[in-house]
């Protein structure tokens, strides 16, 4: 009430002055959820803090906003100058604001979520950083709140991949059945029947099928396939019904 009543008597007595805003300064910053698939495991693209407070811990990549930036090209930036990846999927998460998150001073942190295909950008990675791909399932202590947000970017991973073809940013462009059966395991940690991921996901007709073979992991070989993005949003009910989505939506 008070705050309005002050609104109130500057609009009559002073419309001219400008307002002050009595709120503290916050620093926000960039974090960034890099998913990798390499053709076995999900795993997480981190880095050693080159810096104070916790030097040399594990930590997600990250950077702070700079004033004529808007929030995804610094998310853009600090990918590029963190690891030296560009043109990656990217897609923002939620922002943390715990004001007990930094020691150091008041930030909020906008979290965004990566996926790319470890094989076409190992070769890209910066060594100025020294970035280390690190499994889903041995990750190690990370600074602050990190993991709190891996968490909540493999929850949405989820979530998302039940709606959308994502997960094939994480694959090369042309794969194989057991390339993305294996994916699928990792990303929902679940055991999938092979059969029927198989015979529904061919049903589902969102595959192209391609000439060739890959025969590195056998010696009769698993055939190619390409995704068919066009059908995909006419087939979504088909391919949700194999995905183990239970308690996703909710």
């Amino acid at each position: 009430m008070e705050c309005i009543i002050i609104h109130l008597i500057r609009a009559i007595f002073a419309p001219d002055m400008p307002l002050k805003y009595s709120t503290d300064r916050l620093a926000v910053a960039i974090d960034c959820v890099i998913f990798g698939f390499d053709g076995r495991e999900l795993k997480l693209l981190l880095i050693h803090r080159g810096f104070e407070p916790e030097k040399g811990k594990w930590s997600l990549m990250g950077g702070f906003v700079q004033p004529d930036e808007n929030l995804e090209q610094a998310a853009v930036r600090i990918l590029k100058q963190l690891t030296g990846l560009g043109g990656v999927y990217m897609e923002q998460l939620q922002a943390f604001g715990d004001p007990r998150r930094d020691p150091v001073e008041r930030t909020i942190s906008v979290v965004y979520f990566a996926l790319i295909d470890i094989h076409e950008y190992e070769k890209q990675l910066s060594d100025d950083f020294h970035p280390e791909w690190i499994s889903l399932k041995k990750l190690p202590k990370l600074f602050f709140d990190h993991r709190e947000m891996v968490e909540k970017a493999k929850h949405m991973l989820q979530y998302k991949a039940a709606l959308h073809p994502i997960l094939f940013e994480l694959l090369p462009e042309k794969f194989t059945i057991p390339q993305l059966l294996k994916l699928y395991k990792a990303v929902y940690e679940k055991d999938l029947d092979k059969r029927n991921f198989v015979r529904k996901l061919l049903n589902a007709k969102l595959l192209l099928k391609q000439k060739d073979k890959e025969k590195e992991s056998s010696k009769r070989g698993a055939f190619y396939y390409k995704l068919d993005k066009r059908k995909y949003a006419v087939t979504l009910k088909v391919f949700m019904s194999f995905l183990p989505t239970k308690g996703l939506f909710n």
